[in-house]
């Protein structure tokens, strides 16, 4: 039996497989944008084994999409991959669990009809084709209606006369689809449903107003449905979402070993996960997850003063306020440059191995001059709402004074993995003063130590701290909001669940902010937004 992070010694290793045995093991299974991985805990919430499934997105008719079978395959893959990781290091079946949730990106646009048929091809929030719904709902509601949230998606199609829009007979996210097929319950938790329509804080529901201003909006059409309809059931953390059915069971394990009636929380998405998995879902806190986009939750102790295009109002898995800050692009185009660099190395003979080159690269990063040198870069591979920006055309620029080397050229691209991010959180911090006591971050750009969270003190001028848990992320968070539903005491909050059971004692490395970083990322910030006028003109010149 393998020596692994999780196990401590044989006594842990016996602990942990009478766990599993005896069907005590939580089990949170995240779809990200590149890859679906589930995490098994034990019952003091510690990761004992994961399983994971790298996908890719695809553009296809003008439409970023992920088909029926990439999803199915790839859910069944991470998890017969942590069916064998752990009779790997523990020598026991996995065939039943104590509890169990799925999460997946927010927002976007998953149609069905009566039968249960999918209507249009998955509409990811990657796609930035709803702008004329977006800002006529925004107008109508006086909310904030981003251009990937749900809702958006649906007024476009009925803009746009699609033929299936009478045939709605129930639209979800992608995490609400993964639940239903396995539960057969149609419902969603509270933070995924804020990014499909905008949500009542007293009421935790959607908003009833909005609801029945958008049915007056469409009412000529005279579809066979009302938006409430066809809208998935809203429930806060802590609730059962139904269980494990037979059919579910068989979806997820091809094996045919795992045994059904496991109760499942509600489905989320991966900022409510990303709170989860950070211990920042009270007022005050809030977390950054970067990977291939990246999103900034600030739980609020107030609505905000205005209507911001940059900002989405939506909620913690329990229903607070949370402005989101969400960019849709960070680290693809970085990636893409440190697999260059790695392939220059190849050239040479050097096989560097894939952790070993972005350390290398991230630390030398740090190397270089607070702004960069001058150097510019926007790493959008798709469109980028908060700037404007309507399609994706990466690019690199530079003036003949710019100071080109290799540190600056990386610190250049990890500033602009946080540039449209940057852009909005000043709109918080700046224009809304609103207060912030410690950010948490956790994805793949916090990978190298100090690096990713030095730059992003530097980005928003305020301690942000890591834990070592962080690199678990969204399918652990997943895990603890099913732990929460199996053991919370009666009436006890999720803040104090996360904070008495879960982080007791966890408070992570903290960073402050390097005063000379913070004026060097200004500086950069200033460079970065004049220069969206070159992004356009790529757009327009470059097909």
């Amino acid at each position: 039996m393998t020596e692994n992070k999780y196990n401590g010694g044989e006594s842990r290793i016996n602990e942990i497989r009478e766990t599993i045995e005896n069907g005590k093991a939580v089990l949170g299974i995240e779809f990200g944008s590149t890859r679906i991985k589930a995490v098994l805990t034990d019952s003091s919430h510690t990761p004992i084994a994961s399983g994971d499934h790298e996908w890719e997105n695809r553009l296809e008719n003008g439409i970023w999409t992920y088909t029926l079978d990439d999803i199915w395959t790839g859910l069944r893959n991470s998890f017969s991959r942590l069916v064998a990781d752990v009779q790997e290091k523990y020598g026991v079946a996995l065939t039943k669990l104590g509890a169990l949730g799925f999460s997946a990106m927010m927002h976007g646009y998953m149609a069905f009809d009566q039968e249960g048929n999918l209507l249009v091809p998955f509409r990811t929030w990657r796609n930035s084709t709803t702008g004329p719904a977006a800002d006529a709902l925004t107008e109508l509601f006086s909310y904030n209606i981003p251009q990937r949230w749900s809702i958006a998606h649906l007024y476009q199609a009925i803009l746009n006369e699609e033929e299936h829009v009478p045939q709605l007979a129930f639209f979800t996210t992608l995490a609400g689809y993964i639940h239903w097929q396995l539960t057969g319950e149609k419902v969603l938790g509270i933070g995924d449903a804020s990014g499909m329509f905008p949500i009542d804080p007293k009421t935790k529901d959607f908003d009833a107003e909005m609801l029945r201003k958008f049915d007056e909006l469409v009412e000529e059409k005279q579809y066979p449905w009302t938006l409430k309809d066809i809208l998935p059931k809203v429930l806060s953390a802590g609730a059962c979402a139904g269980t494990l059915t037979e059919e579910g069971a068989r979806l997820l394990d091809e094996s045919g070993m795992l045994q059904s009636g496991t109760p499942v929380c509600p489905p989320e998405g991966d900022a409510g996960t990303g709170m989860a998995a950070t211990n920042s879902v009270k007022q005050r806190t809030g977390n950054v997850s970067a990977g291939t986009s990246v999103f900034a939750m600030v739980v609020l102790e107030q609505e905000l003063k205005k209507v911001y295009p940059e900002i989405d109002l939506v909620t913690t898995p329990d229903g607070s306020l949370v402005g989101m800050v969400h960019a849709n692009n960070c680290t693809s185009d970085l990636n893409a440059w440190a697999g260059l660099l790695g392939e220059f190395a190849e050239c040479f003979g050097i096989q560097a191995d894939k952790n070993r080159l972005f350390t290398v690269l991230y630390e030398k990063a740090l190397e270089g001059d607070s702004d960069c040198g001058g150097l510019l870069s926007y790493g959008y591979l798709s469109g980028e709402n908060i700037t404007g920006v309507s399609e994706g055309r990466p690019l690199f620029a530079r003036t003949p004074k710019s100071r080109f080397n290799l540190a600056n050229f990386m610190r250049a691209h990890l500033y602009s993995a946080l540039g449209a991010l940057k852009v909005g959180m000043d709109i918080l911090l700046k224009e809304e003063q609103v207060a912030i006591d410690e950010m948490l971050g956790h994805g793949g750009f916090f990978k190298t130590k100090g690096v990713g969270q030095s730059i992003l003190a530097a980005a928003i001028n305020a301690p942000v701290s890591v834990m070592e848990t962080a690199g678990e992320g969204g399918p652990w968070g997943m895990a603890l909001l099913a732990a929460y539903m199996l053991n919370k005491a009666e009436d006890e909050s999720l803040e104090a669940y996360l904070e008495t059971k879960v982080f007791a004692g966890n408070k992570g490395t903290r960073m402050e902010p390097n005063p000379k970083d913070v004026e060097g990322f200004e500086t950069f910030a200033d460079r970065y937004r004049k220069g969206i006028a070159i992004e356009r003109a790529a757009i327009e010149h470059l097909s």
